[in-house]
């Protein structure tokens, strides 16, 4: 048996997770802004379920480490799954009882799935080895497509199947939380031991920041993410205000969503030819696309390639970032370090996603308006993660690492 025949076990478990419990986020990314708007007394708040979600997620993502550190990854991810089933629970409630604040209470206990999940990618890195590491991170994410799939088609027939819109595609996050956290009574990953009073305890979070790679490795995560966020919570929005059916909002999301993943199959190899700096670099140039396409109109194939182009260009950001970052720590430091990480990483999420119904719905009056506002935002973003990854490039190697 090969050093990795654990890991690859594990790799399997979770692209399943990804792609069953995965689902659940681009079911709630189709309709949570749609559902918030139908909710909120003023139209500004559309995307704050969204918001919320994002919200719980950084709240939680120190706390969730801090867990999986001490009775390892599968006590943490069951009770990642356990509060996406409670937060579908309370969505469900509030859209029953027409209550955006109950609503808003079930997005952010469903933050806490959302916690669980960005964990998907380093319990794919514990038992794999050096070269094998980049392409389990990468397969794992790769799980995605199948929740690209899967997820849009659940909104499709859920969506109006109830009295109440949208009742129906929350039920059934219950269902997909339920049946698919029982995949994690597979997962094969050590707990973390018990360190003794003298084992070695690592840097503390103020010099793990200050160590560039690791730096650079949060930013630049962060970026990818938090523009992937802006834009795909607003795009909901800009469809349907722009003249088009509910039914090509979600076939746009589904495309993103695949477009987020299918690079995965292969982005861990060309980390190992290219390097991982490289395949960064590239990410955020392939962003930069997105958000030029997606000024250039407002046709439904404008839409499509902007949100296509923005999946490729957060894969290779965010994977590159992973494996980045996974490869900059010591085993003592895995928790301190990635609880760290998701943390800045949704915490810029959070702003992204609160500024993007902001920037939609309240920027020139017209959804036109509110698109290219929201694609503009971009720009900034864009400038501080080419900096940073430009600025480690340029330290002497024995500095930068």
């Amino acid at each position: 048996m090969s050093d990795d025949s654990r890991a690859k076990k594990n790799v399997a478990v979770l692209v399943m997770a990804q792609a069953i419990l995965g689902s659940q986020m681009p079911m709630i990314f189709t309709i949570g802004g749609l559902a918030g708007q139908s909710l909120a007394p003023n139209p500004c708040f559309a995307t704050l379920p969204i918001s919320l979600i994002v919200l719980g997620s950084m709240l939680t993502a120190t706390p969730m480490s801090a867990v999986m550190q001490r009775f390892g990854r599968r006590a943490g991810f069951f009770l990642g799954a356990a509060g996406g089933t409670l937060g579908g629970i309370v969505g469900a409630y509030g859209l029953y009882i027409n209550s955006f604040t109950v609503f808003l209470l079930g997005s952010l206990l469903t933050g806490v799935y959302m916690s669980a999940h960005g964990f998907y990618r380093f319990a794919a890195a514990d038992t794999a080895s050096e070269v094998y590491r980049p392409k389990a991170i990468s397969y794992v994410l790769a799980g995605g497509l199948a929740s690209a799939i899967i997820g849009p088609q659940i909104v499709k027939v859920t969506a109006d199947a109830m009295v109440v819109p949208f009742l129906g595609t929350y039920l059934a996050v219950i269902g997909v939380n339920v049946f698919g956290s029982l995949l994690f009574l597979l997962l094969d990953i050590p707990r973390p031991p018990v360190p003794a009073q003298d084992a070695p305890r690592g840097r503390t979070r103020r010099e793990l920041l200050a160590t560039p790679r690791i730096a650079v490795a949060v930013i630049v995560g962060m970026v990818s993410y938090a523009l992937m966020n802006l834009v795909m919570t607003s795009t909901p929005l800009a469809v349907v205000g722009c003249g088009f059916e509910k039914s090509y909002a979600a076939d746009v999301v589904s495309s993103h969503v695949l477009a987020m993943f299918i690079p995965s199959f292969f982005t861990g190899q060309l980390i190992n030819r290219f390097g991982v700096e490289k395949i960064m670099a590239t990410g955020l140039v392939i962003l930069a696309c997105a958000g030029m396409v997606a000024l250039q109109g407002v046709d439904l194939m404008n839409f499509f390639g902007a949100l296509v182009l923005l999946g490729i260009g957060w894969n290779f950001g965010f994977i590159g970032a992973t494996t980045m970052l996974a490869g900059s720590h010591r085993p003592e430091e895995r928790g301190r370090v990635q609880g760290l990480n998701d943390l800045i990483v949704f915490g810029g999420v959070t702003v992204a996603s609160l500024a993007s119904g902001g920037l939609m719905n309240c920027s020139g009056g017209s959804p036109e308006a509110g698109w290219q506002a929201v694609n503009m935002a971009m720009v900034p973003f864009l400038v501080l993660a080419g900096g940073a990854l430009i600025w480690l490039l340029m330290r002497p190697e024995e500095e930068a690492a």
